[in-house]
């Protein structure tokens, strides 16, 4: 076939079976890329189209006896016409030797274009199509409309956060002199522009973004981790204005995340490391930041001490209200979980929870509570291979770390040949459930007792995700496009944190929600997947239930917060300490009186506990008396008249709080 030939408007009619691509010489493919995660860089592509008889499943794969050895190719697969193709699939390296593997639902009489490039080749293939059922696709639990937003064009648009405090998402675009956000209004699915000009900046986000307010003025900061470092965008105490820091040190960044690692209350700055020890930036309450390297640096938190480091994903894996840490592997290493074991102190426990398996390839892996038992799963999402799904075991009775159960079989995962290098995992449809969105250009919905389902969208990729027209359900931006989720009855509330002693966003706060289903929770993350930052709001469905009859959050300094029956289909915005019952406990461990107290208060600690600190705070969040304890009570007679938080430490750094009266 000649050069000129090899178009989309001239594509090639194939059908299910093997077809022989003799090279790489046609027209380039366009973008939008369908397997893009390693870049542009193709200059020549190959087209064909494919029209099935029939409502199936389809592989399309170079990974063939026929290409012996096995061939680097690159395949996308798009739905429309020549002149508005739209992503449907498609796959660069999850094969052998980075052969393609997709593997997606079709419709009876749709045609799908097959685009291969020469992004790693041009010479000549078998690629072979397989139409593996004839089970008619399932219908969608969710479904979306498609908005394109032609000003979102800065060179990385990969976070989606509440930048100016009033809990809704907005946009977040960068470039190396700007900072452009989208602000959401309060007209749905509309947004005002505003450029910030920026200095200082060294390093742009060639591999992933983070959003927290590290320097606690009330307005999101922003963390760009690139190939030789990172770069961050700290805010003005107004938000008017970013001024760009480049600490300087050298880090082959990959996933980069806000949390808080030695339990200060105040956020710190952590950076996967792809070819050495993970490094981080402890924040001294001033903003000030002072590096980090694991096993390198005396005194550094063991926070993954080798190589391969590609994805961080801080939650609370024991239920012992800290974060703990998994971290996605590539290249080789097997994954780590690592706990928090309190007072900077940090314990790899991987082999111990058996989640150390090889081989396997991830950037990334989708967490959360797939079961809505009360603890965290995992599902180790390859990038290339396969997957697995495993359940934490958590006993709470005891202190003895559980092995996780493997319980890939049988719950499409096993099935799932779709690779990916980033996969999230939010409640898509609003059913009270976590499902997964990777790759092959479908969401896994969660169907309940751990087994997932797959549902295919025209377009649709891994991106940036928050409620983008504030109705509740959750909506996807990648690049100038924006999937708007179309209500579908199910019901939801979204909880939004103000922190006080925490820091600002509640990173690291579980929160829990109660109703007929039993229980739901969410943990805050800054940095979710391998490349985008999400929402830091909590979004959760429940389903056709019309009641929920309590939301709980525990806050990282301890302090637990709660609601009694919140009105569903809303937002409920909940302040540090707003809801502390004066004169109840608040956590388990002490109690004091009298309440109200005048000079003294008295604290009762529960047996096998034994505390060391004591603060106290006001309720704007100012700390106005610290004590370290050495009897059973504390004078509060320099305490003016009002309502105050008393937070206590243990021996392990685990904090307990609760409210009191000052008459």
């Amino acid at each position: 076939m000649s050069w000129s030939q090899s178009t989309c408007a001239t594509a090639v009619p194939v059908t299910a079976g093997n077809t022989v691509v003799v090279s790489i010489n046609g027209t380039q493919i366009p973008a939008p890329l369908c397997a893009a995660e390693n870049g542009g860089g193709a200059t020549f592509g190959k087209w064909y189209t494919y029209t099935p008889t029939i409502n199936t499943t389809v592989t399309i794969t170079t990974d063939i006896t026929a290409n012996t050895p096995r061939v680097d190719t690159r395949l996308h697969v798009y739905t429309g016409t020549c002149n508005t193709l739209t992503c449907y699939s498609g796959d660069d390296d999850s094969g052998a030797n980075y052969s393609s593997i997709a593997t997606f639902n079709v419709t009876a009489g749709t045609t799908y274009y097959i685009g291969w490039d020469n992004r790693w080749t041009s010479n000549g293939f078998t690629f072979q199509i397989i139409e593996n059922s004839q089970t008619p696709t399932p219908s969608s639990p969710i479904n979306y409309t498609t908005q394109s937003i032609s000003t979102i064009n800065s060179d990385y648009n990969i976070c989606v956060v509440d930048m100016d405090g009033d809990h809704k998402d907005d946009i977040v675009g960068v470039n190396n002199n700007n900072l452009k956000v989208h602000y959401q209004t309060a007209t749905p699915g509309t947004f005002s522009i505003t450029n910030f000009p920026l200095t200082g900046v060294t390093y742009l986000p060639t591999w992933s973004l983070a959003a927290g307010d590290y320097n606690k003025d009330g307005y999101n900061d922003i963390v760009l981790g690139s190939g030789s470092g990172l770069s961050i965008l700290r805010s003005n105490n107004t938000g008017t204005a970013y001024t760009g820091i480049t600490p300087g040190q050298y880090i082959f960044c990959q996933r980069t995340n806000f949390a808080d690692l030695n339990d200060d209350g105040n956020l710190d700055i952590f950076s996967c490391h792809d070819i050495a020890p993970n490094v981080y930036y402890l924040n001294d309450n001033a903003a000030n930041l002072t590096y980090y390297q694991t096993s390198v640096t005396p005194g550094a938190m063991n926070l993954g001490a080798s190589g391969g480091n590609y994805a961080t994903l801080f939650t609370d894996f024991d239920n012992d209200g800290d974060s703990d840490v998994f971290i996605s592997k590539c290249s080789g290493p097997p994954c780590e979980l690592i706990r928090n074991d309190g007072n900077g102190v940090y314990t790899n426990i991987s082999a111990t929870a058996q989640v150390n398996v090889t081989p396997i390839q991830t950037w990334s892996s989708a967490i959360a509570d797939f079961d809505n038992d009360g603890d965290m799963d995992i599902i180790i999402t390859a990038s290339a291979g396969t997957h697995r799904f495993f359940r934490n075991e958590l006993n709470t009775s005891n202190s003895v770390e559980e092995a996780y159960t493997n319980i890939t079989a049988g719950s499409g995962w096993d099935t799932n040949t779709s690779t990916n290098i980033d996969n999230i995992a939010y409640d898509f449809d609003n059913d009270g459930r976590v499902d997964v969105l990777g790759a092959g250009g479908k969401i896994m919905f969660n169907q309940g007792n751990n087994v997932f389902a797959p549902i295919n969208y025209p377009g649709i990729s891994v991106g940036a995700v928050g409620d983008l027209n504030n109705d509740g359900f959750l909506d996807i931006q990648n690049g100038t496009t924006i999937k708007y989720a179309i209500p579908n009855g199910n019901n939801w509330v979204k909880v939004t944190l103000d922190g006080i002693q925490s820091n600002k966003n509640g990173i690291g706060a579980r929160i829990e929600i109660y109703g007929a289903w039993g229980k739901q929770i969410r943990d805050i993350r800054s940095g979710e997947g391998f490349k985008y930052m999400s929402s830091l709001n909590a979004h959760f469905g429940i389903g056709t239930a019309t009641a929920i009859t309590q939301i709980i959050i525990k806050w990282p300094s301890g302090i637990v917060d709660t609601i009694d029956n919140p009105t569903i289909n809303s937002v409920v915005n909940v302040v540090e300490g707003s809801t502390l019952a004066v004169g109840e406990f608040a956590t388990n461990g002490f109690s004091i009186y009298p309440v109200p107290a005048k000079d003294i208060l008295n604290i009762k600690i529960v047996d096998g506990i034994s505390m060391k600190s004591a603060q106290i705070y006001d309720l704007t969040g100012r700390m106005v008396l610290e004590s370290n304890l050495t009897n059973d009570s504390i004078n509060v007679s320099s305490l003016t008249i009002g309502n105050y938080i008393l937070l206590m430490k243990d021996d392990n750094g685990k904090a307990y709080s609760q409210k009191f009266i000052k008459e």
